[in-house]
């Protein structure tokens, strides 16, 4: 077998085989298949496309490039979700402890942030002590324990993905949607959990700008896990403006916190309130999504959720009195109000916009090297929809750095007014499953 025939079938739009799709994927993962072909490989399949059946098999290859985790010694349904990431997503921090606290298993492996805000495991790590980089014995031991675990992953898990990954982001080649799809569904399969709700964001603070190729992208990795044999379900949520009020890492882990204790954010309760009630029907707690988003409103409601993000923390070597008391969280030594300069009503606020003002204020890295400031970041306080005054307050600007005018000026900017009153979106637009 060769690689240049292989690129050829595929450039002349043939779907190919597994054989053909394993032969790449291995050959790549161990440096026998150069750069150059791999990167033709992917323009061809960017042009071409591929089968259900062909996204599968390049999956189950990326999958077995190198460890997966066996999960099968711990009790019960495994559930985990992915988010296709945005601005102000502290999803994980919040959903995680109230399927916990409902009795289901989160197990879940995260990844670092690379743009507007840290992710996950960056905002875990605002809390002093905390640790990410868990033995796989750990991780199975915590989630039989207390019912969830996340944790960074490690680096012998899908090396294919982080070869081709980084092949794609130089090729032009990221937009293919087999290509994000098994990159995705790749690395949450080797984790090892038998159930897999996909939060897929559309939107300007989005990785996919419309609805329809979010829709495109979430039916393609339902359907990856149905031919794998894992239950896959996605929604499809907006991102036309920043979830929550806060962007930043610490700010958005006190928004978790607030959320838990019965005081979040509309948008962020709806959000969480719906993917709780899926993963639950996922883990067989719940027959219904009704009865699923039941139970989880009453973790919310009673503080068994609150109790389970505190034993979270506290499990992972986190100082547990921060989530207790989270006015201990350092505050960044500047806090600019951002100010409207003309009355009516907010028609838009520019999701990537604050992403991108909250990253210049020290919240989010450039490249890998960039350290974060945990403190940094942008609170809302007003979202789409809401009525504002002339001088009344958007936004407050957090940060540590100088000489940042011009940033203030963008957050500024990122607020529309218009004088007549607008609909306020759903956080929520549709729901798929096999």
């Amino acid at each position: 077998m060769r690689m240049v025939d292989i690129i050829e079938r595929k450039r002349d739009g043939h779907a190919l085989a597994k054989e053909e799709i394993d032969f790449f994927i291995k050959g790549y993962t161990k440096g026998e298949i150069p750069d150059y072909q791999a990167s033709a490989f992917a323009m061809a399949v960017l042009f071409q496309g591929m089968s259900a059946q062909e996204t599968a098999w390049l999956t189950d290859a990326m999958m077995h490039s190198g460890d997966t985790i066996d999960l099968s010694g711990i009790a019960g349904v495994k559930v985990d979700k992915h988010s296709t990431g945005g601005v102000g997503d502290k999803t994980s921090l919040v959903l995680g402890p109230l399927v916990a606290a409902c009795g289901a298993k989160l197990a879940k492996m995260s990844g670092r942030g690379l743009g507007h805000t840290g992710g996950t495991l960056d905002k875990m790590e605002s809390v002093p002590g905390m640790r990410i980089a868990l033995s796989e014995e750990e991780f199975k031991n915590q989630v039989n324990r207390i019912g969830i675990a996340i944790a960074g992953q490690t680096a012998e898990i899908d090396p294919a993905d982080k070869k081709l990954y980084a092949l794609r982001d130089v090729t032009g080649t990221v937009e293919s949607i087999p290509l994000i799809a098994s990159s995705i569904m790749s690395k949450k399969l080797a984790s090892g959990s038998d159930a897999i709700l996909l939060d897929v964001k559309f939107g300007r603070g989005a990785f996919m700008k419309t609805f329809e190729k979010a829709e495109e992208l979430a039916k393609t990795m339902v359907e990856i896990g149905s031919h794998l044999g894992r239950d896959t379900r996605a929604i499809l949520t907006d991102m036309n403006q920043p979830l929550g009020m806060a962007i930043g890492n610490a700010l958005e882990v006190k928004e978790a916190i607030a959320t838990l204790q019965g005081h979040g954010p509309k948008d962020l309760v709806e959000l969480c309130t719906q993917a709780g009630g899926i993963m639950l029907c996922q883990a067989h707690l719940a027959s219904s999504r009704e009865e699923g988003e039941a139970k989880i409103k009453e973790a919310l409601a009673s503080g068994a959720a609150f109790e389970k993000l505190c034993a979270f923390f506290e499990a992972q070597g986190g100082d547990a009195s921060y989530i207790r008391h989270p006015e201990k969280f350092p505050l960044a030594k500047t806090q600019k109000e951002i100010v409207a300069e003309k009355e009516g009503y907010v028609e838009e606020i520019d999701s990537l916009g604050i992403g991108l003002s909250a990253m210049k204020l020290g919240a989010g890295r450039a490249t890998m090297d960039d350290k974060i400031d945990m403190s940094a970041g942008i609170l809302l306080k007003k979202k789409v929809g809401d009525y504002v005054k002339a001088g009344e307050v958007l936004a407050i600007a957090h940060t540590n750095k100088d000489n940042v005018e011009e940033i203030f000026k963008e957050i500024h900017d990122a607020f529309k007014i218009n004088e007549n009153k607008v609909d306020v979106p759903p956080v929520v637009h549709a729901y798929l499953s096999k």
